[in-house]
């Protein structure tokens, strides 16, 4: 893991895994400590990969908890960050923006939930920003895992249906009419919904407390 070019930024998106506000659509089936702790096994799984990338600044972008709690729990070589208010969209550009503001060059944003997401991915999605305006990793539920842009396309960021299977289809026809160059990266799957716990060959327990 290197942190020693500012030219290129990864930022992971997640959320303090804090019980009963953390995966709450996997709630009915793991109970709220149950995804809580799932989430904090797809964030660490996630941020191992990361520190593999090299030559890129690394950030956290959280929800919940505050500084503290997220650099004890993840580490203290990461530079960690409050989202921003809004939807989705609206938290991603700002997080672009912010990047773009401090110098750097190339901006991938990724989510937490992908288990399959390894460095190998993220350092050719910021490769293909040398040829390409944008590139996308789409995830198997419509969405897209990974996104990354060498200067901000607000654009790309409103009008969207965020959380539903239409967001990349969205997010395609919107480049497409802004005639972007588009790199696309392998498709993966997200961990979001009870079914997508057969990915993980996971076999869900509630806590014995929600049980009764």
């Amino acid at each position: 893991m290197t942190n020693n070019n500012p030219k290129n930024c990864l930022i992971t998106f997640t959320r303090y895994p804090e019980p009963g506000k953390t995966k709450t659509r996997l709630i009915p089936v793991l109970g709220a400590e149950g995804a809580a702790n799932l989430h904090r096994q797809l964030t660490e799984t996630v941020i191992t990969q990361v520190k593999e990338v090299q030559n890129v600044l690394i950030e956290v972008h959280f929800t919940g908890g505050n500084q503290q709690l997220m650099q004890a729990w993840l580490g203290e070589n990461i530079t960690y960050r409050q989202q921003s208010e809004g939807n989705l969209g609206r938290r991603m550009a700002t997080a672009f923006q912010t990047a773009f503001n401090n110098g750097i060059e190339k901006v991938v944003i990724i989510g937490s939930d992908c288990p399959m997401l390894n460095y190998q991915i993220i350092e050719e999605a910021f490769a293909a920003l040398s040829q390409h305006e944008l590139v996308l990793g789409r995830a198997a539920d419509g969405g897209y895992y990974l996104i990354g842009l060498k200067r901000l396309i607000p654009e790309l960021f409103t009008g969207v249906n965020w959380g539903t299977s239409e967001v990349l289809q969205q997010t395609v026809k919107i480049a497409e009419n802004l005639k972007l160059a588009v790199a696309y990266l392998s498709t993966l799957s997200d961990i979001d919904r009870p079914e997508d716990l057969a990915i993980l060959d996971f076999k869900p327990q509630m806590d014995a407390n929600e049980r009764r």
